[in-house]
């Protein structure tokens, strides 16, 4: 018996998220950015606005002019966000280890529940289909002393497949930047921003016979680093980062119902100079879904994690619930309705009911060309984070959840021939109330729900693909804008760091083993802080690569990849003081059996 394909990446939203935008990157696309992190990944390819502290530093998503606690972060399906901070750092996210990303825009609390009010990213390794042994070495050299060394190797039977990955990563980040701090802004070199990365991941998959199926993932990761100073600074902070993951998925279908059963294990360390933090986070899930019940589709389930954190400025445990319901109709292609239900409980609160409710109907379509009007209305929270319930000093446990009205609705057009293309257009619009903010109060530092934000905007995204002799081209565009106004604050200003204007497009062209691309983005100005006291320029960068696949030794593949990232050497910042790096080189080159 072979092992039929079976989906590892986020199942609910192929079910259950119609009227939703969503965007997926599978391995094809993930091979550009193998020596790069999951932030320049999304920065570049996404509306997603990425907060980067410098080059292997702190990078955090915002999406549609949220917070990146608003940001819910999975690793098949389990949560990962920090539970002490409440979001993830995506520097320490290798694209390397991740097999597919799909990113679901807008809020979907009623659909994956805590932090989604944003919007929430989701990364899955993926079954491997061939047979026998397979495998893959790759090696990256780069600019300012950057060193990436990765294996892949795989062995599969009909009824048991692994697939075990190891990776090690350097950089020196010894690039040169303008010091704006001094007069006439010299060049200055870069001496402490060293990076390094090692990881491992192993993935089972067992066909235990014909209606059961158990799938175990196991993710280690390790991050060092020298935290780069403010431009003008001469501070010498260090950070090391740990990470376990681990996660087993049974799932036992038959033709009447499916159920699955999910139990998990996260723990993070985090040592800030000689200042050290654990957490770790038990999950255990339950899902019952009747795959086909005429036009329906439902699915219910509960999820129980208990949270441990023992911090230098706090120790605490907590338990959290979650049930959960989703219904999905289907009228062939035309019309696709989902509704989906989540009630989540923490000590001594039941938070608001969450509902939500989505659209996509065809409006029109023939041999070439579809209309899909979408739609999606509903409700989001953030629970309020450990240290911002149990900091000493300053935390607040009388703190309520962040609560999110959420609305969007879309056309798409999508032609196909000759010349095929693709085209989105989306409005949305949420408020977020009781949105937390650290405020003074006196000597001390304390969170309040205090802030009232209104955002909204419009996401366009188009592709497009055509032939011309044996040429084959793609591209992409994509632009954004996005306005979001804290209305507790005179005058309803933009949030810090919040671009109205953002954008990003692409160019790739194929001729036999030969691949050429060209890609860039652009994020407009931001505040750095309320009163628009002072703003910080938008930038654009332009990155090129070259890539050659018809280099083979036998069974052996040698694909070679050249990349040449900000192109036009850009002097930038992303937030504030903080140095990025001007123009680089990376040469890939890699085995494959």
């Amino acid at each position: 018996m072979e092992l039929a394909e079976v989906a590892v990446h986020a199942e609910v939203l192929d079910r259950f998220a119609a009227g939703k935008t969503r965007l997926t990157y599978e391995k094809s696309t993930l091979a550009s950015y193998s020596a790069r992190s999951l932030g320049d990944l999304l920065q570049e390819m996404t509306p997603i606005f990425v907060r980067h502290y410098g080059a292997g530093m702190l990078a955090s998503p915002s999406f549609r002019g949220t917070s990146p606690g608003h940001t819910a972060i999975f690793w098949n399906g389990i949560p990962i966000n920090s539970i002490s901070l409440g979001q993830s750092d995506l520097s320490i996210l290798p694209v390397q280890g991740i097999d597919r990303v799909e990113v679901q825009l807008g809020s979907a609390g009623a659909l994956f529940g805590n932090e989604a009010i944003g919007g929430s990213v989701h990364l899955s390794t993926d079954l491997q289909k061939q047979e026998g042994f397979g495998g893959d070495f790759s090696q990256t050299i780069g600019s300012f002393g950057h060193y990436q060394t990765s294996f892949v190797g795989s062995y599969g039977k009909p009824k048991l497949r692994f697939q075990s990955k190891v990776y090690n990563q350097n950089q020196s980040n010894n690039f040169r930047y303008r010091d704006i701090s001094r007069a006439g802004a010299p060049w200055e070199l870069q001496d402490h921003a060293v990076f390094k990365q090692r990881g491992v991941l192993q993935d089972v998959w067992w066909r235990v016979n014909s209606h059961a199926l158990t799938k175990a993932s196991f993710w280690w990761n390790q991050a060092q680093r020298e935290i780069q100073p403010l431009i003008g600074g001469s501070t010498r902070d260090t950070q090391a980062d740990e990470s376990f993951r681990a996660v087993i998925d049974y799932r036992y279908q038959k033709k009447s119902a499916v159920w699955k059963f999910k139990a998990a294990w996260v723990a993070d360390q985090l040592q800030f100079n000689a200042e050290e933090n654990q957490t770790s986070q038990g999950l255990l899930g339950l899902d019952w879904e009747l795959p086909s019940a005429g036009n329906w589709a439902i699915r219910a389930g509960a999820r129980g994690t208990w949270l441990n954190a023992k911090l230098s400025a706090y120790t605490t445990t907590e338990q959290r619930w979650e049930a959960y319901q989703s219904l999905g109709w289907q009228e062939g292609k035309r019309i696709s309705v989902s509704i989906n239900l989540r009630q989540l409980a923490y000590p001594n609160e039941i938070v608001p009911f969450l509902p939500g409710l989505g659209l996509d109907w065809q409006l029109f379509e023939n041999s070439r060309t579809s209309i899909h009007f979408k739609t999606a209305f509903g409700l989001g929270l953030k629970v309020p984070t450990l240290n911002d319930r149990y900091w000493k000093p300053g935390g607040n446990p009388n703190l309520r959840p962040e609560k999110s009205q959420n609305g969007e609705l879309g056309f798409q057009i999508k032609q196909s021939g000759t010349f095929s293309w693709f085209q989105r257009l989306t409005y949305y619009r949420m408020q977020v109330d009781d949105w937390i903010l650290w405020l003074p109060k006196g000597t001390l530092w304390t969170p309040e729900n205090i802030r009232e934000v209104h955002n909204q905007g419009l996401e366009y995204h188009g592709e497009s693909s055509w032939t011309t002799g044996h040429w084959n081209w793609e591209a992409h565009l994509a632009y954004t804008y996005s306005s979001a106004r804290d209305l507790t604050q005179e005058g309803t200003q933009q949030l810090p760091y919040s671009p109205k204007h953002q954008g990003n497009a692409g160019l790739q062209l194929k001729k036999g083993y030969v691949a050429f691309d060209l890609s860039g983005f652009y994020v407009g100005p931001r505040n750095i802080a309320l009163g628009n006291s002072r703003i910080l320029e938008g930038f654009s960068l332009v990155n090129l690569g070259l890539t050659y696949s018809g280099a083979k030794w036998k069974s052996l593949q040698i694909p070679l990849r050249v990349q040449v990232l900000n192109v036009f050497n850009q002097s930038y910042q992303v937030l504030y003081l903080r140095a990025m790096p001007g123009r680089s080189y990376q040469l890939n080159l890699t085995l494959s059996l």
